[in-house]
């Protein structure tokens, strides 16, 4: 099996493997590909919080042109998977000078499968992009065809709580991502201080309770496949269930939009995560830490499409000034696309790691805010 996942999470995703209990890993770039029975594809599907997709692939080949790809992918017996009057989608990816139009490729894969049904039955499976039977994917590197069957369907960033979303959501794979790479394991508090529409809040919550977080998904491709065995599912699932957690620390999230805090209560509700999350409408530049706890901070602060009504040096120099002053005893990390923008906070970052939120090249910055100078917490 392949799982694709976003840049920079790759060993996230590895570790995730491993500790599910899969087998062979081996990490490669936006993906870790891996071993397992059905009951793991079941599991990695419903469990993996930093996956895009599950594939499994089921074919490699050399390809010299499109004929050739045509021809080859016609002689693989699709009746094993699919049936004549069912339907299927294609969607191709491509990494070639000879091949360079991943819509053409899907278009002739989908010719030659649908051509060998023709010819087999004279019956011919319809394509249906939304919720096909079979959906089928072609990875071709240089010359190197790979096919894969998705198992997942829709992307697994589509958890199915999020109803209500704001500008620019945050994927929640990025999310749950975000979560992991900071470091938080549900030992602290945990603010969101620019909450949106509760996306960070709601995986980290599940993150902390160890909630599989795909239990809410409508569905997952592999329903629809031959060998779709409902009550090996429902045992996984079941068996994922008894491993949740107990969380005795407080996760909150602030916004200054009172719809957004509206938006965000709703997402909190369908994740049935109410008991463990609360969210106030507050503007962060008007907060302070309350205790003295230790407080872990993570946010994504307007960039790219969100900036137009900012004036962003004051906008960004506030947030430096408002850790620092107002929220000693922190871990603060937040993510940007706006390099610009960050020069202002005015603090200096104790870890930089580069991601890319959708395509736009971003910073996870860590800034630790401590209680006194810095000087005297080493001393």
């Amino acid at each position: 099996m392949l799982a694709k996942t976003l840049f920079g999470f790759e060993s996230l995703l590895e570790n995730e493997l491993k500790q599910l209990g899969a087998q062979k890993i081996k990490v490669g770039l936006r993906n870790v590909s891996f071993e397992g029975d059905l009951g793991f594809l079941y599991k990695a599907n419903l469990a993996l919080r930093t996956a895009i997709k599950i594939l499994v692939p089921i074919h490699t080949f050399k390809v010299v042109n499109e004929a050739d790809l045509y021809a080859k992918i016609k002689t693989i017996a699709w009746e094993n998977h699919m049936s004549e009057t069912g339907t299927l989608a294609v969607d191709a990816t491509v990494f070639s000078d000879q091949f360079t139009h991943s819509l053409y490729i899907a278009q002739k894969t989908k010719d030659a499968i649908v051509d060998r049904f023709r010819e087999k039955t004279g019956q011919r499976p319809n394509v249906d992009l939304r919720f096909p039977d079979l959906k089928i994917n072609i990875h071709i590197d240089r010359n190197t065809c790979t096919v894969s069957l998705d198992s997942s369907g829709e992307s697994l960033h589509k958890r199915g709580y999020k109803t209500a979303t704001n500008l620019a959501p945050i994927n929640e794979v990025l999310a749950a991502g975000l979560v992991m790479l900071s470091g938080w394991d549900g030992q602290s508090d945990f603010m969101d201080p620019m909450c949106g529409s509760g996306t960070i809040l709601i995986e980290a919550a599940m993150i902390a309770c160890n909630i599989p977080p795909n239990l809410m998904r409508k569905e997952f491709a592999f329903e629809k496949w031959s060998n779709w065995d409902v009550d090996l599912f429902e045992t996984i699932e079941e068996s994922l269930l008894k491993k949740t957690r107990d969380f005795h620390h407080k996760i909150t999230g602030f916004d200054k939009s009172p719809a957004a805090i509206h938006k965000c209560n709703d997402n909190i509700k369908n994740a049935h995560l109410e008991e463990f999350i609360s969210v106030q409408h507050e503007d962060f530049f008007k907060t302070q830490k309350g205790g003295d706890k230790h407080l872990h901070i993570i946010f994504n602060p307007p960039y790219g499409e969100r900036l137009d009504q900012l004036n962003v040096p004051e906008f960004y120099g506030n947030i430096g000034t408002t850790l620092k002053h107002n929220y000693p005893g922190t871990n603060a990390w937040l993510i940007s696309s706006n390099m610009e923008a960050l020069k202002h906070i005015g603090l200096r970052p104790s870890k930089k790691i580069k991601l890319f939120n959708a395509k736009l090249e971003s910073r996870f910055l860590k800034y630790e805010m401590y209680a006194g100078s810095k000087k005297a917490k080493k001393n």
